[in-house]
């Protein structure tokens, strides 16, 4: 028995554990009780559009995630638009990742610090809420994960011309799902400082990664022009550095255990520059210009548990050569520990609640309350992701504010009318359905189009029926 449990041990690598229980992860609550939220939404609904309706909203807005609608397409194509087509690309990227921390760990720090960090990287409670999500960030982590397994591989002697091509064809990968993980690059370049690397692998990495950022640079610039769509995102403060600053002070003590030494290549010299670059390189960018945004750097969590993970190998060593039993149980005793600590978090980010809105919640209410010949309108006009992804929940309620649809517009939120237009049009109905946010996550109404609708329905309608549910409110409203 003994013997066959060695030979499948030599079978089975030991990057397979923390890939299959990272998809475990992921696959639990999955569909967070059948709700989408906005941001996913916007993904559902441009996903489901032919590709070169695709390819001529990117002119107008969200080139930067273009090539991730182009992936969803294809996959909505082959099995049909839904919550698991959502979101299992990025539950496999995520246990991709957590795959390449455990070969990482395991090259760098040995058995028990792969294994460790890999494990440990899907309970990280930023992986947790975005190994479900219907959006690009997972997917850059994977291949964040990948490029630093090859940049590791060719510090330990072992590259080639193919090996620089592909790190660089990764690298411009990510890039193209979202240009701010090219942060890996300096993040990479400490890691060479710190290692002392020979000139010959600076010159192969130089040219490797700019290769990457010179084919991703037309999409940056043009992007650049989009900028609008970040605008909501708030200057940064010092109460969002808060988060930051624990996540890197965990990493810097995961790396004093690991006694990293100037000149050697050790799973510090990777880990703590990929997850302090992208880190600090971010806050830099937001001080020009707001961007700081946690997912936009996901992909430096690859760095905290790759430091968890040499913190775990670093203490089993030491208690090994007196406690040989406890150091053996080290890693999976932690691991269940973390487990039972972040239970109450991990359910919570599995919830409807974890999110700001649930756009498939709304369209259930919209459907029970509306009657054939009513008008409905959008407050903001992005509200209308819901009518987007629940067509059929919609079906007889005419759109009195949309002048052009979003597909024909090649928008997210079509364009609608003049304000004056929306007046007339609204005054000429009997029953308006209004579908907007709840008053707690509801920005100031600032467009003019939206203030023209809150003042005709104020002035000349009354509320008949009223509903919130998960960030989403429907008001109904008939003529005074």
């Amino acid at each position: 028995m003994s013997c066959h449990m060695t030979i499948l041990r030599r079978r089975l690598p030991v990057w397979l554990i923390p890939l299959l229980w990272t998809i475990a992860l992921g696959l639990w609550g999955l569909s967070r009780q059948h709700s989408v939220w906005r941001d996913e939404a916007a993904t559902w609904q441009v996903a489901r559009r032919p590709v070169a309706d695709i390819w001529r909203m990117l002119g107008e807005v969200d080139a930067v995630h273009g090539l991730y609608y182009l992936l969803m397409h294809g996959l909505f194509e082959c099995f049909g638009p839904g919550i698991a087509t959502l979101r299992l690309p990025s539950v496999l990227a995520g246990a991709v990742a957590a795959a390449c921390v455990t070969v990482i760990g395991h090259r760098l720090a040995g058995g028990r610090a792969g294994l460790g960090g890999g494990l440990v990287f899907g309970l990280l409670p930023a992986v947790q809420f975005y190994l479900q999500e219907g959006r690009p960030y997972a997917l850059v982590a994977a291949g964040a994960g990948i490029s630093t397994l090859l940049l590791v591989t060719a510090l330990q002697g072992r590259d080639r011309k193919a090996h620089w091509a592909a790190y660089g064809g990764t690298v411009l990968l990510c890039a193209l799902l979202n240009w701010l993980s090219l942060l890996i690059l300096p993040a990479h370049a400490a890691t060479l400082a710190w290692t002392r690397t020979g000139r010959r692998t600076w010159i192969r990495w130089a040219g490797a990664g700019t290769a990457a950022v010179a084919a991703a640079l037309p999409l940056i610039l043009f992007s650049l022009t989009q900028s609008r769509q970040v605008s909501w995102i708030p200057p940064l403060t010092w109460h969002m550095l808060i988060g930051p600053a624990i996540v890197l002070a965990i990493g810097a003590l995961g790396a004093l255990l690991d006694r990293p030494r100037a000149g050697r290549l050790s799973l510090a010299a990777v880990a703590l520059p990929l997850l302090a670059v992208p880190q600090i390189g971010l806050i830099g960018l937001s001080l020009a210009k707001p961007l700081f945004l946690d997912r936009y750097v996901l992909f430096s969590m690859l760095g905290l548990a790759l430091l968890i993970g040499a913190a775990l190998g670093a203490v089993a060593r030491m208690i090994s050569p007196r406690f040989p039993r406890v150091s053996r149980w080290l890693v999976p005793v932690v691991v269940a520990v973390a487990v039972i600590a972040l239970w109450p978090q991990s359910l919570a980010k599995r919830s409807p609640a974890s999110r700001v809105d649930d756009v498939l919640a709304v369209a259930a209410d919209v459907r029970e309350l509306k009657k054939d010949g009513d008008a409905v309108v959008f407050v903001p006009a992005a509200r209308r992701d819901t009518a987007l992804v629940s067509p059929a929940a919609f079906a007889g309620l005419r759109d009195v504010a949309l002048a052009e649809s979003p597909v024909a517009s090649g928008t997210l939120k079509g364009e609608e009318a003049s304000p004056r237009s929306i007046r007339t049009a609204m005054l000429e109905q009997r029953r308006i359905v209004l579908v907007t946010d709840v008053p707690e996550v509801a920005r100031p109404v600032s467009a003019a189009r939206d203030k023209e609708k809150i003042a005709v329905l104020e002035k000349c309608f009354t509320v008949v029926a009223d509903k919130q549910v998960r960030g989403r409110r429907v008001t109904v409203y008939e003529r005074l």
